[in-house]
């Protein structure tokens, strides 16, 4: 059987089934310089699907492996052939374990529909509680990772029938923390591991602490973000005396069901579920604040009369957005974007407001990245911009300064 793209002149990736390569994939080399953005598209998928083929054959063996043997031996033998590190054996062993058990997605990683890394999130959840398989693999065909994963984690608390608690305690009971010195810098390295709460909680904190940090510096001499990173937390560590910046602790959301006159589908602002149970142990600490949103009576329309947007706007954009709207960063490492520039008269208005991380603002204001919305969702999102190499010389979307287009 051989996969054809829209144009199948340039297709290069065959999957037969009794011809050369027996029933295997194949994908032959091409020299791809020079080929077009819709050539170039079309190989990266048919690449996609090969990958997501030949992992089902390798899961398959290493199940196989396992079952013949056992999972130490498997392990063993895939560290010995693919010479990987002995935790990536043991990655590869229980992820094929697992899928050996679901047949709807190992039939759809067999047939490439869908991809790799999708499948291993399945499996892994088919581990930890009930799932609707056939469900998943369907929403895996069509979201990307981070929408599937907000998927999978939704159906995890719809289906654990105790509204997801359980996750929630074996997700506590795997924390784990780890510091080393690294032998060749001589650094030292930090690695940490919490469940989601306590990890937004301490972001959020963190993440305030960068922003007080960036707001003390001189604007000509910035530390990097990875820098700034590093410094608010050593603060937060060696200076607690300085106290904690100001800023969102922690931002929970639940709906309210008016016909049963309570909430319902507690959940983090990024969007990841939490048991009822927690929002309420949560809403009842000092230093986390509920609060109920009304457009009607918040104050989220402040026109002209200030910059910079206020916490209750940060957490209105928080909510809607549940994170850049260009990558999907965590949400409290937001900035709050003027969708219509602040320098071409944009108010600072809920609505010409939007959530972007520092990479995606750089792409926008540097870039001439556009910023649209979705009539039908109402979501936002960040795309490339139009035409950048134009056959004219010049680009209607870039600053004056860097207009000039080199043509060759």
């Amino acid at each position: 059987m051989r996969f054809t793209p829209h144009r199948a002149d340039y297709t290069e990736v065959v999957d037969t089934a009794g011809g050369g390569c027996g029933a295997s994939v194949c994908i032959g080399a091409v020299d791809v310089a020079g080929q077009s953005e819709e050539q170039l598209r079309a190989r990266i998928s048919l690449i996609g699907r090969a990958e997501s083929k030949l992992a089902a054959m390798k899961s398959q063996a290493v199940a196989e492996m396992a079952r013949q043997h056992n999972a130490v031996a498997a392990e063993r033998v895939v560290c010995e052939e693919l010479r990987s590190s002995k935790r990536a054996a043991r990655h590869d062993v229980k992820a094929a374990e697992r899928l050996a058990a679901l047949g709807a997605t190992s039939a759809a990683l067999a047939a490439g529909d869908i991809p790799q890394d999708h499948a291993r999130l399945i499996a892994r959840a088919s581990s930890d509680g009930p799932i609707n398989e056939q469900a998943l693999v369907d929403a895996a065909k069509e979201q990307n990772y981070d929408e599937f994963e907000k998927t999978l984690r939704r159906q995890q608390q719809d289906l654990s029938g105790d509204d997801g608690q359980a996750i929630l305690d074996r997700q506590r009971e795997k924390r784990t923390s780890r510091m080393f010195k690294n032998r060749d810098t001589g650094m030292f390295v930090w690695s940490a591991e919490f469940d989601p709460v306590t990890g937004e909680h301490i972001a959020a904190m963190a993440a305030a602490k960068e922003r007080e940090l960036w707001n003390q510096e001189n604007p000509k001499a910035r530390r990097t973000p990875q820098q700034r990173a590093a410094d608010a937390l050593a603060e937060l560590i060696l200076e607690p005396e300085k106290g904690t910046a100001k800023g969102i602790a922690l931002v929970l959301v639940a709906d309210y069901d008016a016909a049963n006159r309570e909430l319902v589908k507690a959940r983090i602002c990024d969007g990841t579920p939490l048991p009822m149970e927690e929002l309420v142990r949560l809403a009842l600490k000092a230093d986390i604040f509920p609060a109920v949103y009304d457009a009607k009576t918040q104050n989220l329309w402040l026109g002209r009369s200030r910059r910079t947007a206020t916490d209750a706007q940060r957490i209105a954009l928080m909510v809607r957005d549940q994170g850049c709207i260009g990558c999907g960063a965590p949400p409290n490492r937001g900035f709050a974007h003027h969708v219509k520039f602040w320098r071409n008269g944009g108010p600072t208005d809920y609505p010409n407001l939007v959530l972007v991380c520092n990479d995606c603002h750089h792409n926008i204001h540097d870039h001439g990245f556009q910023t649209t919305q979705d009539p039908d969702t109402g979501r936002w999102k960040t795309q490339p911009p139009p035409d950048p190499f134009p056959d004219t010389g010049t680009t209607t979307w870039q600053p004056a300064h860097v207009n000039t287009v080199l043509l060759s």
